[in-house]
């Protein structure tokens, strides 16, 4: 349960991942000393130099500048080791090679896209690098973003876990992309009209659900769309629902690939 131990981060503070022997004060305390000001290095000489047992201890600290640091003990089972550049951190313990944390960080300088989609391509990098020396079990991602949660709440943008599974990363894939697809927003240029037959087609599905009643005309009624509203809370696409004649695409796809094509 990987994921429930080593990450902890804040919103416009920063991030610390705690492994091998975990310390898990290493956590809360690394973040409070960043949001004190203190920048990653510092931090990481902070919590470790009054820990008796950092010599078992791995630490990886990234502030809000994208300043990264990193400390693997002397005591940490082979192969284990870190490396760090600018905004981030990745180390390791009980891998098969060097090579696994070098190829997590060459994924990660080379890789474009969402935040969340290159960490995830980074563990595959590891991972067919050999990863783990003892197999696979778990994986996480964790970001934080200012008013990132489902409803613009909390700081919790995405907290994903795969606490025990064979193909845990590929899991981990999975529950990123129906995470995207229910917690997501609307892109602009991924909306349609709701009229003619992309109405038609709503309708005969609402109506073959149960939600709508009316006459399956093409038009996007008042009837319709609240028909439509319902399905939407039903299925928690309350993020993608808009209160105009626009559809979201995604929820289309959804309707289509759960329900069938009319």
């Amino acid at each position: 349960a990987v994921g429930s131990v080593v990450p902890w981060a804040k919103a416009g503070v920063g991030a610390v991942a705690t492994q091998a022997w975990a310390n898990l004060s290493y956590g809360p305390n690394g973040l409070d000393l960043l949001e004190q000001g203190l920048p990653a290095e510092e931090v990481v000489h902070r919590l470790v130099d009054t820990d008796d047992n950092r010599d078992h201890r791995q630490l990886g600290v990234v502030d809000t500048h994208g300043n990264a640091a990193a400390w693997t003990g002397n005591a940490c089972f082979k192969w284990a080791g870190h490396r760090s550049g600018n905004g981030y951190t990745c180390q390791g313990n009980i891998l098969t090679s060097e090579s696994v944390v070098a190829a997590i960080a060459e994924s990660y300088e080379h890789s474009l896209g969402p935040f969340p989609e290159r960490m995830l391509a980074a563990l595959e990098a590891g991972l067919r690098q050999g990863g783990d020396s003892r197999g696979q079990q778990s994986a996480a991602i964790y970001v934080v973003k200012e008013k990132g949660s489902y409803g613009g709440y909390l700081d919790r943008y995405i907290d994903l876990r795969v606490d025990d599974h064979p193909t845990p990363i590929g899991e981990l894939k999975k529950l990123l992309e129906m995470h995207r697809l229910y917690f997501g927003t609307t892109d602009h240029s991924n909306l349609t009209r709701a009229a003619g037959n992309v109405a038609k087609e709503i309708q005969e599905t609402l109506r073959t659900l149960g939600y709508y009643h009316g006459e399956v005309d093409g038009v996007f009624d008042p009837a319709t769309k609240e028909a439509f509203r319902k399905f939407c809370s039903i299925e928690n696409f309350e993020e993608r629902w808009r209160d105009d004649e626009f559809v979201d695409r995604e929820i289309l796809q959804f309707m289509r690939t759960r329900f069938g094509k009319p």
